[in-house]
């Protein structure tokens, strides 16, 4: 009996894998309405994500450690091209074998201390945060309090990452519930917002403040002329995988910023530096908070809401301001982050000119 069911789960990893149907024949249990139908579709067109046989896709199925190498070495062409593997329970003759290989080469995927990898075993969401931040070879780390992701957790570091380059976020009650399983629609939600800047805008708390990365943001800013902002990507550190961030472009000067938003705080920083919080959650007038440290700490004071602010771009109604300590203030509308700041002397050192 053990054997008949080994052979089937087999078979249907096998169905998984290799398909007989095409891209629009195996939609037949993917809704438009399914939250990760246009990540899913999107890593179908690149073939990435196949359907079974009988047309259907089976979003919420949980994602095996086989699978999801087959996934990532989709993602990265490997060869797969069944071989010996380094693992004693994944044979050269397992579906999955080639790919579990070339993964293991390539540093993607590790097993376990008894020499096995598991490959029928489910990949939990801290899992998955290693496995992506390998993938990509994730640089930018965003230093923040999650309760359920203690410092010392093998997966700590790569959830900071996997937040910092707007992949994953955590839940509302501020954990990120890393041994929950993942289903292969959030896998593949995961892996098509590492791959396209279109899909890290669904990576974002509810009204949130980020600006959309698949558009370009001009300022006009108080003796430099015009600054264009466009979310690009830039060479990664030790020539490593290019990273996507923020570009600010003045002349012919270009710096890289970074947006960090979660629950608590909207933030702003440069790679590999400190981050100074813009705006604290929730939004209360009065509420004073820490922007940063140089090296004093500096305070922030939420100053109004809903307030009227006049830019080239348009006029907003929904601003909130903000309090600077030397008599500044800056305003934030959701979806644009800053729009406008204003110097102590009433002077404009900033203000959104257009977003196309």
């Amino acid at each position: 009996m053990k054997k008949t069911f080994k052979f089937l789960m087999i078979v249907l990893s096998i169905f998984l894998i290799f398909p007989s149907v095409n891209t629009a024949q195996a939609d037949s249990d993917l809704q438009e309405s399914h939250p990760f139908y246009e990540e899913i579709m999107y890593l179908m067109d690149k073939g990435v994500v196949t359907g079974y046989p009988d047309g259907s896709i089976r979003p919420d199925r949980v994602v095996t450690r086989a699978e999801a190498a087959v996934m990532i070495g989709r993602v990265k062409d490997l060869n797969e091209t069944k071989r010996e593997t380094p693992f004693s329970d994944v044979p050269a003759g397992h579906y999955a074998s080639g790919s579990i290989a070339e993964a293991a080469q390539a540093g993607y995927i590790i097993g376990y201390k008894d020499g096995t990898y598991r490959p029928n075993q489910p990949v939990s969401r801290g899992d998955m945060a290693l496995i992506i931040q390998r993938v990509f070879d994730l640089n930018f780390i965003y230093f923040h309090d999650i309760k359920d992701v203690p410092d010392e957790a093998y997966y700590y570091d790569a959830i900071t990452r996997l937040i910092a380059a707007n992949i994953a976020i955590g839940y509302p009650d501020s954990t990120f519930r890393p041994k929950v399983e993942v289903t292969r629609a959030q896998f593949s939600a995961f892996l098509a917002r590492a791959l396209e800047p279109e899909f890290k805008n669904d990576a974002s708390i509810a009204d949130s403040y980020k600006r959309d990365k698949t558009k370009t943001y001009t300022y006009l800013r108080n003796g430099r002329g015009e600054s264009v902002d466009r979310f690009v990507k830039v060479p990664g550190t030790d020539g490593g995988e290019e990273q996507f961030v923020w570009e600010t472009q003045i002349g012919e000067e270009r710096y890289p910023e970074l947006e960090y938003e979660t629950y608590e705080e909207f933030a702003i920083g440069y790679p590999y530096s400190d981050h100074n919080a813009h705006l604290v959650y929730p939004i209360e007038v009065g509420k004073t908070f820490i922007a940063g440290y140089n090296p004093d700490a500096i305070y922030y004071t939420i100053t109004g809401v809903n307030k009227t602010v006049e830019t080239e771009y348009q006029t907003f109604t929904n601003a909130v301001e903000i309090s600077t300590p030397d008599g500044g203030k800056y305003y934030m509308v959701e979806g644009y982050a800053v729009v406008k700041w204003i110097e102590a002397d009433g002077t404009v050192y900033s203000e959104l000119k257009s977003v196309e």
